[in-house]
Formats: C-alpha cells, structure tokens, sequence
C-alpha cells in the first residue's frame, strides 16, 4: 500500500496510468471514510519534512473536497463537513492554521485558501466563531513577516469568499490589522502588499468604519500614501484599492479628490510601470462610470417628478483639463506587437476617453479636436492611430450638431486611411467607421458618402482578421441604421451595394481559421444585412438560402472526418454560424421560404442525428426550425413525425438548459404554427413540461418559459385543454407564492419578474383558449387564485412594462369571457381601477400598452354592466 505523500506524487505523474490510479486511490478514501482522508491529508500538509509540492497537492485536495460550483454539491458537501465529529475538525482546523507559519510560500497559500473553503461552511451557521480572533494574534504578536504575509493573504481569501454582513461584526478588528500592515511605517513592503489586497477584499464589509469620518481618514491616508511607496506591486495594489473605494464610496469622495486623489491619479497615469499607470486610467474610468449612472439615476428622478437619492459630483468635468491631456498622451503608447487579448495602457486611455466623452459631452470635443487635426497626417503610425482612436471615442455624448459638421470632415480622410500602410490605423479607422455608421447615420449622406466608404469596408473584408471584423462591424451599423425596419421597404440606400457585400463577405467566410473571430463576425454580418434588406434585395437572400443550405450539408457530410477537440468546436462554430444565417434568412423571407422548407428541413434532421448532446449546434439548429414553423404554418405538421425525438431529448436535457429552454419555446411556436392539428402531441408535450417543473437539476430560468408554454397550448388547442386544467392551475397557484423579499439578490429579482411574465402568459392563453372554446365557465372556480395573484403582483414594487400589459390584458380578456355580471365584484376591486388607469396615463409605455388598457376598460365596462 502506498503511502500518502507517494500517492499525491503520483497525482502530479508524467504517466497517465500512474495518474489515473492515484486519483481513484483517493477519491475511493473520501468516500469511504471521509474523516480520516481528510485527517490524513491534513497531516501531509502540516508535515515539514515533506517536499513542498507534496504538502500543496495534499491542501488542493483538502480543498477540493470542501468546494462545488453546482449548488446542489455545494450542500452535500457542507453537510459532509459540519456532521463530521468535532474533534476532527478541531485538528484539521488547528493543524491549518499553524501551517501558515510554513516556510514555502506556496504552502502557505494553499493553506489560507483551505481556511477560506472551511470558513465559508462554518460561518454562515455560526461556527468557527474564533477563527479572526487567531488570524489577528498572528499579526499582532509576531515579528515573522512570512507569518504575517500568510495570514494577511488568508483574510484577503475569508473576506472575499464570506458575505459582508457575516464578518461585519468584527470589521473594526479586521481593519486595525489589516491597516496596521498597510502603513508607510511597515519596513516590509511585501507585508504591505498582502495588506493593502486585504484591505481592498475587506471594503465591502467596512462600511461602519467608513461612515466615520475619523477612520475614514485614516484609511484614505495609509492607502494614499501606499500609491508612492518604494515597490511597484504596493503602487498597484494601492491604485487598485482607490478604483475600488471609488466604486463602493464615491459619495464620501469629495473631499479626498480635493486634497490628494486629483494628483496622485493623474501623477499615476504618467508612471513609467505601465501597470502603475493602468490602474491610475483605470480609476478615472471608474469615476466617469459611477458619474453616467448618476446621470441616469437624475433622469429617471426628473421623469417621475422626484428627487434622485444621489447627487454627482462631476469630478470628471472638474478634472477634465488635467486628465485629458495626459489621456490623449497615452494614447501614443502603443505596442506595436501586442497580441489583440493584451490589455495595455493605450486600449485603457481609448475606453477612458470614451467614457469620459459620455460624461462631459460637449466639453470634450474643443481639446481634442486639435490633437486630431495635428496628428492625423503624422508621419509616425502612432500618432495617426491615436488621433483616429481620439475621432472615434469621443463620437458618444457631445450633441450631434457640434459633432455634424467635423464627422463631415473627416469621412473622406477617414475612408482613404481604409488604405493606410499601419494595420494598426486601418483596424483603428474601420472601428471609427463603425462608430460613425452607429451613431451619426445623418452624417453619411448616401449620394457622396456611401460608395466610397462601402468600397473601402468591402476592401478591408481582405485584410487581416482583426480589421475583417471591424468591418464586419461597420457594415453591420449601416445595415442596422438603414434597414431593420418591421416591415420592409420596397428598396433601402444599401440595395445598389447588397449583393456585392454578401458575396464579399461570403468569399471571407471561406477563410480556414476563424482567427480574430473573422469568419463568425462575416456570417453575422450577413445575418444583421439579411433582417435589414429591403424587397429588392429578396432575389439576392434566395440564392444565398441555397449556398447556406449548401454550406450546411457540407459541413455534416465532413463531421466523421472532424478529429481533435480545437478541431470539433471549430466545425461546431461553423454550424452554428450557418444555423444563424439560415434563421435569419427563414425569418425575412417568411411565406417565400416556403419552396426551400423541405431542404431546410431535410438538412436540418441530418444535423440533429450527427451533433452531440453538448453541442450548441443543436441551440441554433432549433432556432431555425422555430422560424421555419412561423414561416410554413400549419405545413409544418409533415416534419413534426421526424423532428419529435429530437425535440423530446432536448426537453429531457436538463443539464443543458439553455437548449432545453429554447425546446420548451419550440413546443409554442409548434403549436402557434399548427393550432389543433398540435393536439395528438399535446399529452407528451404537458409530460414533459411538467416533468420539467418538477426537475431539481434542471436550471430554474428555464421554468417562466414552461408556464408561459402552457398558455401557448391552451390557446392552440381551445376547449380541448379542459384536461389539463387542472393540474396547470395548481402549478400556477405554486409558482405565484414565489416572491422576493426584501434584500433579495438580482437574480432572484430578476428570477421573480421572469416567472410573473410566465404566470400572466398562461393565464391569458388559457382564458383566450377557453373562451374560444367555449368553456369558459370552467374558470369560475380559479377566478379568486386569478385576481388575488393580480393583486400581489400590483402591490408589489418590481413591475416590468410587459406584467403591466399583460395584467391589463388578462383583466380584458376575463370581463370580454364573461359579460353576464358573474365577475362584477372582482372588477371592482381597486386595484383593477388602478391598473387599467395606469395603462391609459402613464406615458412611458407604449402606445400598444395603452390600446389594450382602453380596450379592457371598455371590457370591464360592459361585464359589470357600468353605463356609460
């Protein structure tokens, strides 16, 4: 039998066999007696005569043991942990600790992140209630500097793993540790690091400490006078902390721009380390994006005639003759071989630039102008990309009149730099491009603009990959500017140029690689020209359905030769770009593509039977084949037979939710599309469904989608759902008692609304169904679950644009379904006068929104028999 050190040594084998065995040896122990595997490792980790790559493996593998990132895992294994007996844990606690006195430091980092696993079991049930009484000791009664940096790491680890409210009880002792590492009088820089990544992990919780305006000094001085320390990493670590007290904090903010924030950021920005001066733009940009909130917030006040709960400071408009300056400087800095995923100085200094045009509007555009006009001819690329990159981010913010007459300007200049010598200019200028196409559409005027700057974008459709998708990206704001429109127009300014940009970009989508996302942004590219074509460009769409359709068949005939994984999610990508094209193309044409449906079908059914059960193939594929059921109607019974067990799988695919939600969306467009012809199908579908609903594995966002489906049958199907009656209504009185409470997470807020737009959908298709079928009175018996969930969903503070329509849409649907007076107490209910008011008078929803709430009004009228 080997022992435990040889066993993790064989965890970390060259030889996969050796590697394998290890691995089952140990995962055996923990399952047959997790106590004494845990124990054992522990020991192996605390043992100072083993080698330190021995000790890590053995902390990973504590660890790993304690942490999940399914859910349902997650709690296994902390009732694994908090049930095992406590002297156990005792020991495995204690022996952790003491090995943050470790002389390697990986050792010791392993062991806080092990702490870190422990305490987020144990503090959230009031366990491990000594643990920062410990790791305080540790800092306050030794001279070691290793122990102090270990112990340093292992509160920055705790605090970013525990929920604030949890540790906020002892946020005053944390911080004197934490702050009493991060002072200038630390002789130790690397403890001052660890102290300083503390402290920016603590933030969250400190919020007491930080409302004192004493501590709050304090705090803000030790992390100031951190930013002009002797070591770079406490420099960064010290701007980093700043970007996050400003996020957190900005209210409390005033004060410190005023006496030192203003100069040391500025002052950081022109720091030689480029990481340094990362985190310096970095802050700015922080600021520009609290102060656009801000702006938002003061908005959507204005509009609802109250006063916003915050005010900005403007600290971007205040700084804007210091900081801007330096932005455009930094704009300069490129690296000329820096790889498109490298995040550097000059890409910072263009997204602050952008964000700050956004908040100082207008007043950016007079400095930056003559930076523009200086460089754009300059013999260096540098400068050029840095004046184009300049154009193109302050394109956001400033009105369109002062922006009009330079974008007129500087168009032609532009589309000739298309052929600069510098990649770097030409990929900088097709996103300007992009940016003018997006946001100035007046500019371009289509008799003098549009054919030299399609014949430049289309040129550049050749050129590296890189400046491909930005192109991609320009013709793809021009097509979303000029077309778009619900109902196409008989010709748009792009139908002269539509053919020759699909073959264009057809030509590049052949390319072999998809380097830079070249080949995927071609395909979405045509898919964003196909919505926005108008008719004359539909004989064009016809024969690019053909060579889609084409492409498609090709790539399922070569899947038994795909080999090598990069290889098979390469071909995956591929599919389903061309699953996206053929949806677009099914959904523009619709009636037309009648005449392709069978070959659409036919090659979609070869597809599904060659994908994997993990391919997001398969999600676009049923994409397709929801625009062809809205396409071909009630035809597309004749596939249904074919297509059924691929639906099935999908619905069964719980692990998958994302396609199982986009299966759960199909069963409505199958029923929409086929109304009773659905009927033979409805028993399997509502299975299925309710399965579905009762599934712990499957994602709960897939479950609005399956009561919203329910509404779908009942109105394809009408009387006939009498069966399922109900069964459904009993799971809709379920999910109606899901609400979410006060400091509830967005998600949940977010889950909440989702699953009251799914509730409100049933409940209008059945009522509609019903009634179409003549059985309304049926409902008579669900009418006080109806109207008491209306009334909930009234009274409560989250409403989206589509509850309130629907909610005026099910009351007008339930007084047109009984006019006889039955319901006339229920539609005197308050809260049904306050609804159907707030459809006709707020003046934020829609005019659609506003329709339906006179038309239920007129409803309700006539079923409580009110006179005019």
């Amino acid at each position: 039998m080997l022992s435990i050190g040889e066993l993790l040594a064989n965890t970390l084998s060259g030889d996969q066999n050796l590697r394998e065995d290890a691995a089952n040896q140990l995962e055996q122990a923990q399952q047959t007696n997790y106590p004494a595997y845990v124990t054992m490792l522990t020991r192996e980790l605390r043992n100072e005569h083993a080698a330190p790559y021995i000790r890590n493996a053995a902390g990973l593998a504590i660890k790993n043991s304690l942490v999940s990132s399914e859910a349902a895992r997650r709690n296994e294994i902390a009732q694994r942990w908090i049930t095992m007996d406590e002297a156990t844990r005792q020991q495995v606690k204690q022996e952790v600790l003491m090995t943050l006195d470790a002389a390697d430091q990986r050792v010791t980092t392993t062991a806080a992140q092990v702490i870190c696993a422990i305490s987020a079991i144990e503090l959230p049930v009031g366990q491990w209630t000594d643990l920062m009484k410990h790791l305080l000791e540790n800092i306050t009664t030794t001279d070691k500097d290793s122990l102090k940096i270990s112990t340093l790491i292992t509160i920055g680890f705790v605090c970013e793993a525990i929920p604030s409210e949890i540790l906020a009880a002892q946020s005053g002792a944390i911080l004197t540790a934490v702050v009493s590492g991060a002072r200038k009088e630390e002789p130790n820089q690397e403890v001052r690091k660890a102290a300083i990544n503390a402290l920016y992990n603590a933030l969250e919780f400190i919020r007491e400490n930080f409302e004192r305006e004493g501590e709050r000094n304090y705090i803000m001085q030790v992390v100031c006078e951190a930013t002009q320390s002797s070591d770079v990493n406490v420099q960064v670590a010290a701007f980093e902390c700043l970007v996050r007290i400003m996020q957190i904090y900005y209210d409390k903010m005033r004060f410190y721009m005023e006496k030192a924030l203003f100069g040391l950021t500025v002052l950081g920005m022109k720091h030689e380390d480029e990481r340094v001066a990362l985190q310096a733009v970095e802050f700015w940009s922080t600021v520009c994006d609290e102060e656009l909130e801000l702006m938002t917030e003061a908005v959507e006040a204005q509009e609802s005639g109250e006063q916003p709960d915050r005010l900005s400071h403007n600290f971007a408009k205040a700084a804007l003759p210091e900081i801007l300056p330096v932005l455009l400087w930094l704009l300069t800095k490129q690296d000329e071989d820096a790889d498109e995923d490298d995040w550097n100085v000059s890409m910072a200094a263009g997204t602050c630039l952008s964000l700050l045009a956004q908040c100082v509007e207008d007043a950016v555009v007079a400095p930056v102008i003559p930076f523009v006009e200086n460089h754009i001819r300059h013999s260096d690329w540098r400068f050029r990309e840095a004046a184009v990159m300049a154009f193109g981010s302050i394109l956001e913010g400033p009105e369109h009149k002062l922006l009009a007459n330079l974008v007129n300007q500087a168009l032609p200049v532009l589309i000739e730099m298309m052929r600069d010598p510098s990649p770097q200019v030409k990929d900088t200028t097709a996103w300007t491009l992009g940016r003018v196409s997006e946001l100035l559409i007046e500019c371009i005027k289509p008799d003098i603009h549009l054919n030299p700057l399609i014949t430049a974008l289309v040129f550049g459709l050749k050129d590296s990959p890189r400046i491909v998708s930005n192109c991609c990206w320009a013709l793809m704001s021009l097509s979303d500017q000029y077309g778009g429109k619900e109902t196409p127009a008989s010709t748009y300014p792009l139908s002269p140029y539509f053919e020759g940009i699909v073959t264009a970009l057809l030509e590049t989508t052949e390319r072999p690689t998809n380097e830079s996302n070249a080949r995927t942004s071609s395909y979405e590219c045509i898919s964003i020209l196909v919505q926005g074509a108008a008719l004359d460009s539909y004989p064009t769409i016809q024969k690019l359905t053909i060579t889609i359709i084409d492409r498609l068949d090709s790539t399922i005939q070569a899947q038994n030769q795909i080999i090598g994984t990069d290889e098979r999610m390469a071909h995956s990508e591929l599919q389903s770009n061309l699953c996206s094209v053929l949806t677009s193309i099914i959904r523009k044409l619709r009636s037309e593509v009648v005449p392709f449906a069978d070959r659409i079908m036919t090659t979609l059914l070869s597809l599904f039977s060659t994908a994997t059960k993990h391919s997001t193939t398969l999600e676009d594929g049923f994409l397709a084949v929801g625009a062809i059921t809205t396409a071909v109607e009630g035809d597309f019974v004749r596939y249904l037979e074919a297509f059924a067990p691929f639906l099935y799988a999908a619905l069964s695919n719980h692990e998958e939710y994302q396609l199982c939600s986009i299966a759960v969306g199909l069963i409505g467009d199958i029923c929409r599309a086929l109304q009773e012809q659905s009927l033979p199908y409805c028993d399997t579908f509502m299975n299925v469904l309710l399965q579905n609903l009762q599934s712990p594995v499957l994602n709960r966002n897939v479950k609005p989608a399956i009561l919203s489906c329910f509404g779908d049958i009942a109105l394809a199907i009408s009387g006939r759902f009498e069966v399922y009656l109900e069964v459904v209504m009993m799971v809709l009185a379920q999910a109606s008692t899901m609400r979410a409470s006060e400091g509830t997470s967005y998600d949940m807020i977010d889950y909440v609304i989702a699953l009251r737009e799914g509730i409100l959908e049933a409940y209008v298709g059945i009522v509609q169904g019903l009634k179409t079928g003549e059985k309304a009175e049926l409902l008579l018996r669900y009418i006080e679950q109806i109207f008491n969930f209306l009334n909930m969903t009234w009274n409560d503070h989250e409403k989206t644009e589509m509850i309130i329509r629907s909610m005026i849409g099910l009351i007008g649907d339930l007084a047109e379904a009984f006019q006889s007076g039955q319901l006339q107490q229920w539609f005197q209910s308050e809260f049904v006068s306050q609804v159907l008011k707030e459809g006709r008078n707020n003046r934020s929803l829609p005019n659609g929104t506003r329709e339906v709430s006179r038309w239920a009004r007129e409803m309700v009228k006539r079923a409580s028999h009110i006179k005019h």
